[in-house]
């Protein structure tokens, strides 16, 4: 009996930052190699097609290759080369940039055949136009794949358990975490179960040069992260609310206060961090009197009818007190099947590797449904 051995999945990437470089060198070893057949590799100035003449494209190689035989990006005649021919079937396009630009145009591409992964957030948690936009050309309206499991958690399975509590019938009552690697560090480390007395201009000064946070880490305390998670998470529940302008639709408590909210840039911001320790210091005693720790979560209420972000307050032996270790992310999914002891899926949610893994095991999806015989 003769083994089936289908012809690998041309690919493009485009975004070779950090995950970017991640997913590049999974997609170059075992056994993802033999699986798929990587065409192009792209930054946002240049790209260039593979195989090279003249030798391999490694993860520690590409950059000075791309930088003197790179062609200046065209975004048009990458998608040429994935649409679907007589002679090749259709490509998959890997957008691993932070843009906002490629996200608008994902359904051009699906209506071109042509099957999308992405790490990004944007298309997923912006416009509920966009949003339906994209659901319309893929699978089941249209025989194309979308797959974002990376948009929330990294490489944890969380968008794809969701899918199935929802797909089997299962009715989803609440879903609440710790949503941002860099905020769950932050409070685990200024307010412990154990108590302290630590100031989190220091904890947050610290995140900074550990690489937990944006160079600017407003941008992480805002916020906005947490409200792009949920709103990704909120569309793949009919019930929830409707998010219309997506995450900009979400009720999200900043931990930037206010005798802060002047400061005009990051530089300020950092030199003046320690004006915000007394507001902080009263929430953490707020809740130490109470026998809790404090913790920035994202709640999904569909008996309320709420999607929200916000400081909360969780007693000492809550799991989002004592499960949560460094810069872990921790997701609890209450259902009427998984009541009163909720579905808890936990585990790095930050990171390039495990974040190019929830996108290389969305290419092995593609993978299997494009080449699996009935």
């Amino acid at each position: 009996m003769s083994s089936f051995a289908p012809r690998p999945i041309p690919v493009a990437l485009i975004g070779l930052g950090g995950v970017g470089k991640a997913i590049l060198s999974q997609l170059l070893s075992p056994p993802l190699n033999t699986r798929f057949n990587l065409i192009l590799i792209a930054n946002s100035r240049l790209s260039i097609s593979l195989p090279l003449p003249g030798g391999q494209v490694t993860p520690t190689n590409y950059l000075p290759i791309l930088e003197q035989h790179g062609t200046p990006l065209d975004i048009q005649s990458i998608l040429s080369l994935l649409s679907p021919s007589e002679t090749s079937g259709s490509g998959i396009f890997i957008d691993s940039t932070g843009s906002d630009i490629i996200p608008s145009i994902y359904p051009q591409i699906l209506g071109m055949g042509i099957h999308v992964v992405t790490p990004n957030k944007k298309a997923t948690s912006s416009a509920l136009s966009l949003y339906n936009d994209i659901k319309s050309k893929t699978y089941p309206n249209a025989p194309t794949l979308f797959y974002g499991e990376s948009t929330v958690g990294a490489g944890l399975p969380i968008l794809s358990s969701l899918k199935d509590l929802v797909e089997t019938g299962d009715e989803i009552q609440k879903i609440e975490g710790v949503f941002s690697g860099t905020l769950s560090y932050i409070f685990n480390e200024f307010s412990k179960v154990e108590g302290g007395d630590v100031k989190f201009s220091e904890v947050v000064k610290v995140a900074k040069d550990l690489g937990y946070t944006e160079p600017d880490p407003r941008d992480d305390l805002s916020g906005t992260d947490v409200a792009r998670k949920l709103t990704i998470l909120s569309r793949l529940v009919p019930t929830a609310p409707p998010l219309e302008e997506g995450y900009a639709s979400v009720p999200t408590e900043s931990l930037v206060p206010d005798v802060l909210s002047n400061a005009s840039t990051k530089e300020e911001y950092l030199d003046r961090l320690a004006e915000g320790d007394e507001y902080f210091d009263k929430l953490r005693e707020e809740a130490k009197r109470e026998g809790k720790v404090v913790r920035y979560v994202g709640v999904i209420d569909l008996k309320e009818g709420k999607v929200e972000c916000k400081l909360g307050k969780y007693p000492t032996d809550h799991a989002f007190a004592t499960a949560l270790k460094g810069s872990d992310n921790i997701i609890s999914f209450t259902t009427k099947r998984y009541s009163p002891r909720p579905l808890i899926i936990q585990g790095a949610g930050a990171g390039a590797d495990v974040t190019a893994m929830g996108v290389t095991s969305d290419l092995l999806k593609i993978h299997e449904r494009l080449t699996t015989r009935l």
